[in-house]
């Protein structure tokens, strides 16, 4: 179990954003997190990271409790992070950017091995020949492939991706998901905040369900979907839910 979160709780001021909620992430899976808008999806990630610290319960990263370490720690661990609002460094270039990544992360290289891992990844996510285009000259879809490729030039254990397929189209979404898919081939575990329905069904082993700051379900894919509760709260339809399944049992 490479991750443990244990009855978790992060309140602001009277708003319970997260509610007591516990799961565990087993090494070299795909973790999906799915919940309505403001359902506490990314105050969730933010506790794991370390950008906030719960009023309540533990985190525990490989065993060890990481519930009160600041941030650049978690990074050294072996956690890292993208975030659902992309902000490139827009005056270095793309390698730069990445290069950022390797310096400050788990692999805590120097100049030299931060350009060479940081290589490495822009082939990873796609971004091959742009290395030396200013980073604020890219389009959307390229600006999400490098907020990736920063995390993962830290080499990171397990990576955190807050809505990587948000603005994309239907082929940009499928080649983001190929990226995805590639990541976990290299022995990353992922949690996966998603809220293309048929994209986190498609590429998910579980799935963790939130609202309004609780978990109502957790289980396969194909668990979530039948679940009243989140049907309920999310899904809206089970026509809709059982369309999701058929789409990832046809995409397997």
């Amino acid at each position: 179990m490479i991750l443990k979160v244990e009855n978790v709780t992060k309140m602001f001021g009277g708003l319970i954003a997260v509610n007591n909620v516990s799961f565990e992430v087993r090494e070299g899976e795909i973790f999906g997190v799915i919940g309505p808008n403001g359902a506490g999806k990314t105050t969730l990630f933010n506790l794991i990271s370390g950008v906030y610290i719960p009023e309540k319960g533990k985190i525990y990263f490989h065993g060890i409790d990481i519930t009160e370490m600041p941030p650049y720690k978690r990074a050294r661990l072996g956690i890292a992070r993208t975030h659902q609002i992309v902000k490139p460094l827009n005056e270095l270039t793309v390698l730069e950017n990445v290069m950022v990544g390797a310096c400050f992360g788990k692999a805590y290289a120097n100049l030299k091995e931060a350009a060479e891992i940081a290589a490495d990844v822009i082939k990873t996510v796609g971004l091959s020949g742009k290395e030396e285009l200013l980073a604020g000259k890219l389009n959307v879809p390229e600006k999400k492939r490098l907020e990736l490729a920063r995390a993962l030039a830290s080499l990171p254990e397990i990576i955190l991706l807050d809505e990587v397929l948000a603005g994309l189209n239907p082929s940009e979404v499928d080649e983001m998901i190929e990226v995805v898919e590639g990541i976990r081939e290299k022995g990353i575990t992922i949690l996966m905040i998603e809220h293309l329905m048929h994209a986190i069904m498609r590429v998910s082993d579980r799935i963790l369900v939130l609202d309004y700051g609780s978990k109502i379900a957790e289980g396969s894919p194909e668990e979530v979907s039948k679940n009243p509760k989140v049907i309920e709260a999310y899904l809206g339809d089970p026509e809709l839910a059982l369309k999701l399944v058929k789409e990832k049992g046809e995409a397997r």
